[in-house]
């Protein structure tokens, strides 16, 4: 947010396979919710996930190509701007995510097409240094189209950020690791199995560092999980179904962000257009299905919520819209403000100070 005004920027990462040009920006009205663009494009290759530096002068994309990269740019905090810096090549094919550390020492990437994830130094400015560590996953699980071999769908540091998990579609696994950056290695320490055929893609955790929260794409579940920060494990603890009870369409999960109350999470349904909103157990992090609301487009990849958890912000790839909700903060709800904007194959939403 702007310092004396009542906005943040908001970028918009997307696949320029049609009329995309790259990373699209706006402000956001945090009295309103309404959007208004901000700057040109800023032209890169297929930049479906984008992630802040803790500083908020530097942003890092994917370019989910063949030939895979992650690019840093920096950011002027007055205006928004982003300007190039540099590009790393991620040695995988598809990258699909990335995060930077608590730190804001390292960038971590997933490679969803090969199955393997990276890490990168930030240097002085901003820009990437060479690799400092390297894992190619190996497994696969029953889903014999979508799973037939490793797909790293995410990568994240966990509370404390001593450890890095990795969520792995095709293998139905979560990977912890520890990183050694001077030895220029990832180092597994531990390996937690999902339920065959599930499918993790992404994670949230609660504010208080005792919970995890993922996201299983291919049977539209979310599995809680508590998280032993000393020992770097997870320990599964309930699994809820992601639609509506009695759904018989085809729908395949993709987004999970908790409030900053951690009172209530949400995650994003594909084909049946929806977020759906769970109330939290605050003493043993389990969760109750409240709603589902209509994300008012179609093809809801990815959303995120403001850090007032006042706002938030829905992208519908498939029908090229970003829609405003307001949540409520008794119940968690989401109501419609009736603003939206238009943006060519929106699939990542970042919501910056």
């Amino acid at each position: 947010m702007t310092a004396g005004t009542k906005e943040y920027s908001v970028y918009i990462g997307t696949y320029t396979t049609g009329a995309s040009q790259g990373i699209y920006s706006f402000k956001l009205d945090a009295s309103t919710g309404a959007l208004a663009s901000l700057n040109p494009p800023t032209r890169t290759t297929n930049p479906s996930f984008l992630a802040l530096h803790p500083s908020g002068r530097s942003l890092y994309c994917v370019n989910e190509q063949n030939d895979g990269s992650v690019t840093a740019f920096s950011r002027d905090l007055d205006t928004g701007m982003l300007t190039y810096l540099n590009e790393q090549s991620t040695s995988g094919s598809a990258p699909c995510y990335v995060s930077v550390d608590a730190s804001g020492d390292h960038v971590v990437a997933a490679n969803y097409g090969s199955g393997s994830i990276a890490a990168f130094p930030i240097m002085e400015g901003g820009a990437l240094g060479a690799p400092v560590g390297f894992v190619q996953h190996e497994g696969s699980s029953v889903n014999q189209k979508r799973q037939e071999g490793p797909h790293a769908h995410s990568i994240v540091a966990a509370p404390g950020n001593r450890h890095l998990l990795a969520a792995d579609l095709g293998a139905d696994r979560i990977i912890a690791y520890t990183l050694d950056s001077k030895a220029r290695s990832l180092h597994a320490i531990s390996s937690t199995a999902a339920r065959p055929g599930s499918g993790p893609r992404h994670f949230a955790f609660h504010p208080d560092g005792r919970f995890a929260y993922v996201i299983n794409e291919l049977d539209s579940t979310v599995t809680v999980y508590t998280w032993d920060a000393a020992q770097g494990t997870l320990s599964e603890i309930q699994t809820v179904p992601a639609l509506p009870a009695g759904f018989a369409g085809e729908s395949t999960a993709a987004d999970i962000h908790l409030h900053p109350s951690g009172r209530f999470l949400y995650t994003s349904n594909r084909g049946h257009d929806s977020i759906a909103i769970f109330a939290v157990n605050q003493a043993d992090g389990t969760l109750s299905c409240i709603d589902h609301r209509p994300t008012l487009g179609k093809t809801p990849r990815n959303f995120a919520i403001d850090p007032s958890g006042q706002w938030l912000l829905a992208a519908n790839q498939d029908s090229a819209n970003v829609v405003t909700f307001r949540i409520d903060s008794d119940d968690g709800q989401l109501q419609p403000t009736g603003h939206q904007i238009d943006v060519p194959d929106p699939v990542c939403v970042l919501i910056a100070f």
